[in-house]
């Protein structure tokens, strides 16, 4: 959810430029700023999180690309983005965190504990 600022803003000198499969609005400002750069922002579906934004649009957000880059020219090699999942259900924990089992597996080589005499 945009403040009303945000919201404010994007109606009076907002233009949409499209928008992502996770449901994000990219929009440009009608004027540029004193750099001769437009505005470009994401309204977020949902609760704002930067790693919601694609790479295709992220390089579009940061003046990397002139427009954002297409899909269809993702390469094989490339993977599905995916948001940071971090402090949510679906997190990596490692085999042995105190989150997942608890157990990890036993150690081998040359380790030996030091006990006292």
């Amino acid at each position: 959810m945009a403040t009303l600022g945000t919201l404010l803003k994007t109606m009076i000198s907002g233009q949409l430029v499209g928008s992502d499969k996770f449901g994000n609005r990219y929009y440009r400002g009608r004027n540029r700023n004193r750099y001769n750069r437009e505005r470009r922002w994401v309204v977020y579906k949902g609760r704002p999180e930067a790693s919601k934004v694609p790479p295709e649009w992220h390089s579009w957000l940061h003046h990397m690309t002139e427009s954002p880059l297409d899909e269809a020219h993702r390469h094989d090699w490339q993977q599905e983005h995916v948001p940071n999942l971090t402090g949510t259900r679906a997190a990596y924990h490692p085999p042995g965190s105190v989150l997942r089992d608890g157990e990890r597996r036993r150690g081998t080589g040359d380790y030996e504990p030091w006990t006292p005499q």
